[in-house]
């Protein structure tokens, strides 16, 4: 069920040289195309983000330029790694990440909130907080799968406001705000626009499936297609590139607010699998499973989840 690794692997270089395209978006405007769809967060006739929202945007594209440059260091498949307390593996480009993100992203006033910095309390009297996970899908990377990607994302108050993720290994780029809605590799993208979950495609963990937990959708209307990192997961929810995605086992706030952000940037509908809303910047960052989807299936979907009885969580 795992995807195949291109048969010729290219430099990670030469496979983001496309990256380049996404400096256009320093002069960051709504494209016409979601202006609809967002009109709802904008005073009437307004076309051109918030110098504030900009500012973010701008320091989020750069912390990606720096991750793209630091991951051109690394093959994946052939890093060396360690492991975490558990079985969570580790390796020097997570350090090196961690490092340029929260240098290129962090002023002063703002939290930070990342899984390889020790934590902080002070961010949780923080307005806006930064919460990053410097690589994740760590596991695809050390075995070279090509399901990883840096995810940075920004709350204020405690909900999701702006994010970006990027897959080096593909050559994806996300990038959004709630504000201004969500650019995929340079083009305006919105969410799923499909209405019923048969012939759906549902993205799921790929930890989850060899664990035997979705055995219990087999019967499903919809297509299951395991994937790692819940992070790029949600981004290809966001652009609808898939569907929807929905996680059975909590996840910590690093893994998903960035996603979040982009999944509501684009239209799209967020949730915790058993609550009404997100709330981050929480004392423990540990968070219940989720359903994103496009805003179509939002009721399909939650509906048929809360169908099932026996719905296996953990």
């Amino acid at each position: 069920m795992c995807r195949k690794m291109h048969k010729s692997r290219m430099h990670m270089g030469a496979v983001l040289a496309g990256y380049c395209k996404n400096r256009a978006l320093l002069e960051w405007r709504i494209p016409t195309s979601c202006t609809k769809t967002h009109e709802q967060n904008f005073p009437s006739g307004a076309h051109v983000l918030s110098a504030q929202i900009q500012d973010f945007l701008r320091r989020i594209e750069t912390a990606l330029h720096e991750a793209r440059v630091i991951f051109d260091r690394f093959t994946p498949g052939k890093v060396a790694t360690e492991y975490k307390t558990g079985s969570d593996p580790v390796t020097e480009a997570d350090r090196q990440l961690d490092a340029a993100l929260r240098k290129a992203l962090l002023r002063n006033g703002e939290g930070w909130l990342s899984e390889e910095s020790v934590d902080d309390a002070s961010r949780l009297n923080k307005q806006y907080v930064w919460i990053v996970d410097p690589l994740d899908g760590t596991r695809e990377f050390v075995t070279g799968i090509p399901e990883f990607c840096a995810s940075i994302g920004l709350v204020k108050d405690g909900q999701p406001i702006a994010g970006g993720i990027c897959n080096p290994a593909t050559g994806e780029f996300f990038l959004g705000s709630v504000e201004g809605g969500l650019t995929y590799n340079g083009d305006a993208k919105q969410s799923s626009l499909r209405k019923e979950l048969q012939g759906a495609t549902v993205l799921a963990s790929r930890s989850e499936v060899k664990r035997g937990e979705w055995k219990q959708f087999e019967d499903a209307p919809f297509k299951v297609t395991p994937m790692g990192s819940v992070a790029y997961k949600l981004a290809r929810v966001a652009a609808g590139l898939d569907d929807a995605t929905f996680t059975l086992t909590p996840k910590n706030e690093w893994d998903i607010a960035a996603g979040i952000a982009l999944v509501l940037s684009a239209g799209g509908f967020a949730r915790p699998l058993h609550q009404d809303r997100f709330a981050f910047n929480q004392r423990s960052p540990l968070l219940p499973g989720l359903i994103a989807c496009g805003a179509g299936l939002r009721e399909p979907l939650t509906e048929f989840l809360g169908s099932r009885d026996q719905l296996q969580v953990r």
